[in-house]
């Protein structure tokens, strides 16, 4: 093949999905950089702008032929980015604000190879979905609380854990919702020269 495939996430759910497709990264290589919102940025240009910023900067740290893949969802409420669920208190705001209402979720895609693989071929999609949460119950957010699996989720659930039982509407991707929309990254993959993906 002559290029490393590299994942630029420490999201387990991110490898999970890669490997649901036949796909394991040769490395896995997170990517730190600062993810605050600029002033007014709205949620589809904030989740393009961090899915190519982590591209870049894992592509420009790497000096082996490779090419890196790398993702950002962000949960929105109109033109509000809700934020990733660190702690129990931003949890309940998100779930409390997401109860009975439609909410979109965007995931950003990019793929950027390195400069020592010059074969490869930079790429970006965007993958809108929607989705509806029946309305709450206090005692249903603490049970989502609870169950624990926010932590660390864009708008404070995640869509294969607990709040799967009260999604009343989804369009759109499902495994873009979870973290990695397959079909557009497979398309990219497929795009590349090389056998990535048949």
């Amino acid at each position: 093949m002559g290029a490393q495939l590299v994942l630029a996430s420490a999201s387990p759910r991110r490898l999970a999905l890669l490997r649901q497709i036949g796909l394991v990264p040769d490395q896995v290589h997170p990517a730190n950089i600062d993810e605050t919102p600029r002033r007014d940025e709205l949620p589809r240009p904030y989740a393009q702008r961090l899915a190519t910023e982590k591209a870049k900067h894992v592509a420009g740290a790497l000096d082996c032929p490779a090419l890196v893949v790398a993702a950002d969802t962000v949960v929105a409420l109109g033109r509000r980015i809700l934020p990733k669920a660190e702690d129990a208190d931003t949890a309940r705001r998100c779930l409390t604000l997401l109860s009975g209402r439609r909410h979109t979720v965007f995931t950003a895609v990019a793929i950027r190879p390195t400069a020592a693989w010059p074969d490869g071929r930079a790429g970006n999609r965007l993958v809108a979905s929607t989705v509806t949460f029946s309305r709450l119950t206090p005692l249903q957010i603490d049970a989502l609380i609870e169950a624990g699996d926010w932590n660390g989720k864009a708008g404070g659930y995640a869509i294969q854990g607990h709040a799967a039982a009260f999604v009343r509407f989804m369009s759109g991707s499902y495994t873009g919702i979870v973290g990695l929309p397959l079909f557009e990254t497979a398309q990219m993959l497929r795009g590349q020269k090389g056998c990535w993906l048949r």
